[in-house]
């Protein structure tokens, strides 16, 4: 017979892939609004935020009347109290989904001022850290957790790569400044998304196994 406790923990988990699956919505939808020029489904981005931060404030309260009520031990313990801490990763990668639709909505109105080769490239990389933090999560998987972190140094380097080759273009031409800024804080906004879903990869490792892998407090080959 399933306890009421198993029950509460089984709702906030259904909340938390809830809210992650809104989450890589908004994200791709924002990619897809640079990509296409699409100011439209930049709206939408922007507009979908309202909904993502309602439910953070509802996961919230779920952990904490766990808490308080239950008073739960080990692993259940560290599933709640990570629990906040993804919730939080979650809302902060909607914020930045959004600061991406509200960069491309002026950009839109302009000349595109290059291809778009290496931000695509990125983005793809760190929707699919988004979505392997959360399926690690969903499975308990400290291997595919791990995987997400050791991708990070990619983004990062994709994103100092951007900001050179940006750098160029404004050196060469002050006229393409306002456009060059625009896709620099893009990428910018798709590192720090990367950044989230490492936080959220490194929970994963603490709920499983009680280790904490913050600023690398075991090393990667312990995990």
């Amino acid at each position: 017979m399933e306890r009421p406790f198993d029950r509460q923990l089984g709702e906030l988990r259904k909340n938390l892939i809830r809210m992650a699956s809104m989450v890589e919505t908004a994200i791709a939808n924002a990619v897809k609004s640079l990509i296409e020029r699409n100011s439209e489904l930049a709206y939408l981005v922007v507009k979908s935020d309202e909904q993502i931060d309602s439910l953070e404030l509802e996961i919230d309260k779920q952990c904490v009347d766990l808490l308080a009520l239950r008073q739960p031990l080990a692993i259940d313990l560290r599933f709640i109290t990570s629990a906040i801490k993804i919730t939080n990763n979650l809302e902060r990668m909607g914020d930045l989904a959004v600061n991406i639709a509200e960069r491309v909505i002026p950009l839109n109105q302009e000349p595109q001022l290059k291809p778009f080769i290496d931000i695509p490239r990125m983005a793809t990389i760190t929707q699919t850290m988004v979505k392997d933090s959360i399926d690690a999560f969903v499975n308990r998987d400290t291997v595919l957790a791990r995987s997400v972190y050791e991708r990070d140094s990619t983004v990062d380097s994709l994103n100092d790569q951007i900001f050179r080759e940006l750098l160029t273009y404004m050196m060469q031409d002050p006229g393409n400044i306002l456009r060059a800024v625009h896709l620099i804080l893009i990428s910018r906004h798709l590192e720090r998304i990367a950044d989230h879903s490492t936080n959220i990869a490194e929970e994963v490792v603490y709920i499983v196994k009680a280790k904490v892998v913050k600023h690398r407090s075991h090393s990667l080959e312990e995990i």
